[in-house]
């Protein structure tokens, strides 16, 4: 029997475990995920649950220590923390034990420099934003490949050479939404992840009022407004979300990596709010979708004043140029990659 691949989840928000499980899908026999807060959140893909790091595991999570003399290559590196020693203690024992062949990160510098101090390659997903830090400069250096869930169009201009060379771009990481050949008309789909904060249904609830001639469809996570327009209809969490974005005729919302890869492969105009994120991960990627005539880009939620011209600039948008952007077989590529690269006994290439 081959050695597995582990593939380790950060647990911030859904969607490293959303990607996660995607890759993992396309070849169930070969990886093992990794991570906290796993446990009957895998499927039938085997999973080891780690100790939580955190110091409040029910609150949001910065992923800032605040401890003194820290070194320059690590981000979260907390003194004291039971969770943090447990959680290191399970995953060496894990590769002592299994001796996997790689180790994808899905994300965390430290978990990276733990497993290559435990003689194990690794496989680091680099996501879009100004991550030429320190820290992550290291990672990335002592990865033997770095993954990124996106088109290399969306990749920021400023990434340095040597990282885009190691780099596999690879879109269409998550559940694809459905390909529609007649444009969807008459309805607005308001998406709103796991990520961030609940979404303002007061806010959205006004802008169904303004723009009354439409249907207003929410999923996700959203405060109750205090009147519903007629118009409007909060779903919440959906098995199938991918029914409602072939159905919309615009999608509104942030720039996750889930969200804009569902966006891109149905081919729907798209209201791109980013929101703020470390290294300015969506600010970056909301103005290279726009820059592509993919996206409009916004910082925040317009007025109920501006969203017809907001609705109408939308209408522009031209699914032939998101279409390029998305890749139908992303999954099955990213784990046929990850399993060559594996079964080649990959070693490090020198940066």
């Amino acid at each position: 029997m081959r050695s597995p691949i582990g593939y380790y989840v950060h647990h911030h928000g859904d969607g490293h475990r959303q990607r996660a499980l995607a890759i993992c899908n396309a070849a169930p026999d070969r990886f093992v995920m990794i991570g906290t807060g796993l446990a009957g959140r895998t499927g039938d893909i085997a999973c080891i649950d780690l100790a939580d790091d955190r110091a409040n595991s029910t609150g949001p999570f910065d992923g800032v220590d605040r401890e003194r003399n820290k070194p320059h290559a690590f981000h979260f590196a907390p003194l004291h923390r039971e969770g943090t020693r447990k959680r290191a203690a399970q995953l060496t024992g894990w590769i002592s034990e299994v001796r996997p062949r790689l180790l994808v990160v899905d994300v965390s510098v430290e978990i990276a420099l733990l497993a290559r101090l435990a003689s194990t390659p690794v496989v680091y997903v680099r996501l879009t934003g100004e991550r030429n830090d320190i820290p992550h400069s290291e990672a990335f250096r002592s990865a033997v490949a770095l993954l990124s869930p996106f088109h290399e169009d969306l990749d920021d201009p400023s990434c340095e050479a040597w990282v885009r060379a190691k780099t596999r771009y690879c879109a269409g990481l998550t559940q694809s939404g459905l390909k529609s050949e007649m444009p969807a008309a008459g309805s607005v789909l308001v998406v709103q992840g796991n990520g961030g904060q609940v979404a303002d249904g007061e806010q959205i609830a006004q802008a169904a009022r303004s723009i009354s001639w439409l249907k207003w469809r929410v999923i996700g996570s959203v405060s109750p407004p205090e009147h519903t327009p007629e118009n409007l209809t909060l779903l919440g969490w959906v098995d199938n979300p991918a029914i409602e974005f072939r159905n919309a005729g615009v999608v509104i919302g942030a720039a996750g990596d889930g969200l804009v890869s569902a966006v891109m492969s149905a081919g729907r105009p798209f209201i791109c709010i980013w929101q703020p994120r470390p290294f300015r991960e969506q600010a970056l990627k909301a103005q290279r979708l726009a820059a592509l005539g993919a996206a409009i880009a916004l910082d925040s939620w317009p007025t109920s004043a501006n969203w017809p011209a907001v609705l109408q600039a939308a209408e522009t948008i031209r699914p032939q140029v998101q279409y390029r952007l998305h890749c139908e077989r992303g999954t099955a590529s990213a784990a046929q990659f990850l399993s060559q690269l594996a079964d080649q006994g990959c070693t490090c290439v020198d940066n």
